[in-house]
């Protein structure tokens, strides 16, 4: 008996281990399984960490690996695959991928920035010409590629490759090309592709991610586009309903997020929206049931017991109502940008000055556990949660820490 509980303790531990396998973590919800956080950083410290060149995607973790994309002298795009343990390099991989974004967005630089997939054997990497990689992850061989300006004789978007590809199954959906693409995962061949456009530097390539949600009792795929937003039927690309969204400059950047049969959404300089999904069929009905002058930018809320727990483009955080879009509290300012991860009622947040804060998730009031410095240069990539490990990506570095 006491050896089968062992074992069962050991399945728990390893299940709630799962790693971070994509953008926002393995559901795209921010969720992070596993054992409760404690009330503060006093028992948090770095394992090792390894120097990069630039870059902005978020670390990928599976249970022995940790792996990072990167932009080397400006022409040359890099992931590496190092021990998660010692942070060891394992191999590395490579490819040309020089690209240049438009001056206004220089100040960022011309790094990749889309964060990698992986599904267990493979990582799918999308590079800033829109060139989507596929590695074997054990030993970083190329096993397909894919160049949707070439393939699809589209022009490379002005911002390079900013949208994360989703894992679905047998399948990777990603939006390029100026559309929305579904393609085979074992072989990069296309499935389907929707929602194909011309377009100007205002509505060129996507900032936002695509995400799998159910509405209605019907699986559906959220599509935010620089303009609208999208639910399409994941087998066949077919618009099941659009809505408009209000932007500015086509800087809809965060993700959509499902909440029982409704989609909120926040948009740059705008106001945050909930659209209801009504329906069935093939062709369901979109419809907005409120709005809140809360100004989403780049950080996708935390939902959590039907509340979301949104950073602000004024840099504050705030807690609206999902029910009627009450706004429960807003904080002072702290940085331009957070990437979030939720366990237990506590949220994690990474902002872009290397602030680190540990948050208790109520809609009573914001309550700040602790906060710490963790890095001093920029922190863009969105942050990394495996069991009771940490993984920060900042410009040029990769730091793995403990609880």
């Amino acid at each position: 008996m006491r050896l089968f509980l062992l074992l069962l303790s050991s399945f728990v531990l390893m299940a709630a281990d799962a790693g971070w396998t994509q953008f926002r973590g393995p559901e795209r919800t921010g969720a992070a399984p596993g054992a409760p956080w404690p009330e503060n950083f006093k028992g948090l410290q770095q394992s090792w960490q390894v120097k990069l060149d630039k870059g902005y995607p978020g670390p990928i973790v599976d249970a022995a690996r940790v792996y990072v994309a990167e932009t080397a002298t400006a022409e040359t795009e890099i992931v590496r695959a190092l021990d998660r343990k010692t942070g060891k390099e394992l191999w590395r991989a490579s490819w040309p991928g020089k690209h240049s974004v438009p001056f206004f967005a220089k100040k960022n630089g011309d790094w990749i920035r889309a964060t990698p997939a992986f599904d267990g054997q493979t990582l799918y990497v999308a590079g800033m010409e829109e060139v989507l990689v596929a590695l074997d992850a054990v030993t970083g061989k190329e096993k397909w590629r894919v160049d949707f300006p070439k393939q699809f004789k589209v022009a490379k978007p002005d911002f390079g490759f900013s949208s994360s590809p989703l894992l679905d199954g047998d399948s990777l959906i990603v939006q390029a090309a100026n559309s929305v693409i579904r393609l085979n995962k074992k072989t990069g061949a296309t499935e389907w592709r929707v929602l194909a456009r011309e377009a100007d530097i205002m509505d060129s390539g996507a900032f936002s991610s695509p995400v799998m949600a159910m509405l209605n009792g019907r699986r559906q795929l959220l599509i935010q586009s620089r303009t609208n937003l999208f639910g399409l039927d994941p087998a066949t690309g077919a618009v099941l309903w659009s809505q408009e969204v209000p932007h500015y400059r086509g800087m809809n950047i965060l993700m959509p997020t499902a909440w029982g049969n409704k989609v909120f959404t926040s948009s740059y300089r705008m106001d945050s929206y909930m659209f209801e999904i009504s329906g069935n069929g093939a062709k369901l009905e979109s419809k907005e049931v409120w709005r809140n002058k809360a100004k989403g930018y780049m950080s996708t809320p935390i939902v959590l017991d039907g509340y979301a727990y949104l950073h602000l483009a004024n840099q504050r955080f705030t807690c609206i109502d999902l029910r009627n879009g009450e706004t429960k509290w807003t904080t002072e300012p702290y940085g331009q940008y957070w990437s979030m991860a939720v366990r237990d009622g506590k949220i994690l947040a990474l902002d872009e000055r290397g602030q680190l804060l540990l948050i208790k998730a109520s809609p009573e009031k914001f309550e700040l556990l602790d906060t710490r410095e963790i890095s001093n240069s920029p922190t863009w990539a969105h942050i990394a949660v495996a069991g009771n490990e940490l993984f920060i990506r900042e410009l040029n570095a990769v730091t793995a820490y403990r609880w």
